[in-house]
């Protein structure tokens, strides 16, 4: 009878070789696991640790850059003519207000700005998401402290103190220092890898756009640390900014300042005036003036009027404060009219006729012709065969001696004239070549931006102009009275108040053609040159000293001759030991009162001046320019221009903290 397994009840434990067996699985089953957990956590704890060790600072810590302040501008004298001031500046990471989106309403409201503004300033995408974006500048003590004692209200929020431009001597040489603004996206582009950032701000015109790269300073860096909050607890690391250098210009201050006033002063008295001698009213002007060391080519004033506030520009220019500087009746104040504006020139371009006539022989300073009072173009048939002085007088015999000083125009027809019939000899542009040789036709190379390059009349300009601009010049022709236009400084001919400068400057040094200067040095903030900007040649202008001495007899009895049309701008001029040049332009302009020109040179003994002052539609030069270059030596003869001084020390104009100790707080 087999036997039967017995079997168990339910309920009863195994008992058994099975049971026995099931607890060894068990057993090895749970020293597995807590073998894979152990050497996880050893792979963790030990092996994998720097990595989430760096992660986890790397979540606690924000990078972000400190702009450097700007380097000062100061003119030669060492006077602040650009300086810093420090600001609040609130700030808001995109990051951090994706973490916490109420805050982007609570810091509207206390900015007084929109929720829309302030979300529009953080979609900026030249700030990476984790850098504040700039939302207000130049915020109150009082809003700055408030964010900061309710910081819990304000996580991501950061109160920042940066540097801004200020100006100690309010609009004076506005267009030659320029002014600042925040770096575009294609600018940060090509200059991040200068170390460049979001935000910095860059120049946009004057010497704070072309001596940028010296002023800018470099950024430096802050590690933050943040918590939990996203709030700013403290700083782990910081790199200080390099502050940039100092600017030193040529332009003396004081000079610069009175030019302005006495160019001004002009210009509103000609203005909207009726000039009864030309039977017509002149209209809302401007003008320019330039004083030019002729030694060395630096620039010791630039006036151009009307001018602009740079403060305006502080911040970011206003919509009300850019339509005013735009708007027609504010007559282009943003306009440098002594770089970036041509003019015909008249008479002043005489300098060019004369030298070539003496220095190729076409003439000698002997050579008489003979003024009737005006010149007939022989075998001319057509309507413009005759051509007369300005003022219908007839001076007879001269030589080009009286024909300068009194401007004669018949005396520079006949050159003109003799210069076209002789072409074979003299070439086809003699004049024009004489023109070139001062630097006329072309930017002179100031270091400054707009600068226009002007044009000198001849055949080949006629032809650019009709096939580049037909409607405009539908014409190509060069007919003997266009040669007799140019030759005395009319027709098509246009010269910047800097061009004619750097000219008379050129031809009175003897034919150095310089680049006028602006910018002498860079200092450092001891006050320790780091850079010098030395004097540049351009070119030579050929002039024997026999040409020189003629020019210079002729220029001078400008003056001092009853016949010169400078005689009465100078009558009474106190010191003979201090003796002036000159020379008068008045250029026609059709429907319209003339230019006045003037070009001053002195004092002769020992030159070292020029002073060229233009004021379009102004009348006559020694009615209209001249009374300003008059006034301009009558300084410069008891304020002369001293040697640069470079031994100054860098400190911020009406800053509150030292250049380079920015300071920071933040609200966490």
């Amino acid at each position: 009878m087999p036997r039967r397994r017995r079997r168990s009840r339910p309920g009863s434990p195994p008992t058994g070789p099975r049971t026995s067996f099931r607890a060894r699985v068990l057993g090895l089953a749970t020293l597995a696991l807590f073998g894979g957990l152990l050497a996880r956590l050893y792979s963790l704890q030990v092996l994998e640790a720097p990595t989430y060790q760096q992660a986890a600072v790397e979540n606690s810590v924000r990078t972000v850059s400190v702009p450097a302040p700007r380097g000062l501008i100061l003119d030669r004298n060492g006077t602040v003519l650009v300086g810093n001031q420090v600001v609040d500046v609130v700030g808001l990471s995109a990051y951090e207000a994706y973490l916490h989106p109420a805050v982007v309403g609570r810091l509207a409201k206390v900015l007084g700005l929109s929720a829309a503004q302030v979300k529009a300033d953080l979609a900026n995408s030249q700030y990476s998401t984790y850098e504040p974006t700039p939302i207000a500048t130049g915020v109150s003590q009082a809003t700055a402290v408030s964010i900061e004692e309710h910081a819990a209200e304000f996580p991501g929020v950061v109160v920042e103190l940066e540097t801004q431009r200020t100006y100690p001597q309010g609009d004076t040489a506005a267009h030659i220092l320029g002014y600042v603004g925040p770096i575009s996206p294609s600018q940060l582009a090509k200059l991040a890898k200068y170390g460049y950032a979001a935000g910095d701000q860059v120049g946009r015109a004057g010497v704070e756009e072309t001596f940028n790269q010296y002023l800018h300073g470099r950024a430096g860096s802050e590690q933050l640390l943040v918590n939990a909050f996203g709030q700013v607890v403290g700083v782990r690391k910081r790199v200080a900014p390099t502050p940039g250098g100092n600017l030193v210009l040529s332009i003396s201050l004081p000079l610069e300042r009175y030019v302005e006033q006495v160019l001004a002063t002009q210009v509103r008295k000609l203005s909207n005036s009726y000039n009864s001698y030309f039977g017509r009213y002149t209209g809302n002007l401007g003008g320019a003036a330039v004083v030019e060391d002729p030694n060395n080519g630096q620039i010791l004033a630039m006036a151009s009027y009307p001018t602009y506030n740079p403060e305006w520009w502080v911040g970011g220019i206003s919509t009300q404060h850019y339509a005013e500087l735009t708007s027609a009746s504010a007559n282009d104040p943003l306009l440098n009219r002594a770089i970036s504006a041509a003019f015909t020139p008249g008479s002043t371009f005489k300098l060019a006729t004369a030298s070539a006539a003496l220095q190729d022989g076409l003439i000698t300073p002997s050579t008489v012709i003979d003024d009737t009072g005006q010149f007939q173009i022989p075998n001319c048939t057509g309507s413009f065969c005759s051509l007369h002085n300005s003022g219908g007088e007839a001076l007879g015999p001269i030589t080009i001696t009286t024909a300068l000083a009194a401007s004669d125009d018949v005396f520079f027809y006949t050159l003109g004239y003799r210069f076209y019939t002789q072409a074979a000899q003299f070439g086809q542009t003699p004049i024009q070549n004489m023109a070139a040789a001062y630097g006329w036709g072309k930017p002179t190379g100031i270091a400054l931006p707009g600068e226009v390059s002007g044009m000198v009349d001849s055949p080949q300009l006629r032809k650019y102009l009709h096939e580049h601009y037909p409607q405009a010049y539908p014409y190509d022709t060069w007919y003997v009275a266009d040669q007799l236009e140019m030759a005395f400084g009319q027709g098509l001919t246009e010269i910047t108040p800097i061009q004619l400068a750097n000219a008379y400057s050129t031809f009175l040094n003897g034919g150095t053609r310089y680049v006028p200067q602006i910018a002498l040095a860079v200092t450092n903030d001891q006050g320790r040159v780091i850079q010098r900007f030395a004097p540049k040649v351009a070119g030579h202008v050929t002039l024997s000293p026999t040409v020189r001495q003629t020019l210079i007899q002729g220029y001078e009895e400008e003056v001092s001759n009853p016949l010169g049309t400078g005689y009465y701008v100078w009558q009474g001029w106190p010191d003979a030991s201090y003796t002036i040049a000159g020379k008068t332009g008045t250029a026609s302009v059709s429907g319209q009162v003339p230019n006045s020109w003037y070009v001053g040179m002195g004092p002769m003994q020992n030159p070292q001046y020029v002073v060229v002052v233009a004021i379009p539609n102004g009348g006559f030069g020694d009615l209209g320019a001249g009374p300003v270059a008059r006034e301009i030596f009558t300084y410069l003869r008891a304020h002369p221009v001293g040697a640069p001084n470079y031994q100054v020390s860098h400190l911020a104009a009406g800053s509150i903290t030292p250049v380079g100790q920015l300071g920071r707080t933040s609200a966490g």
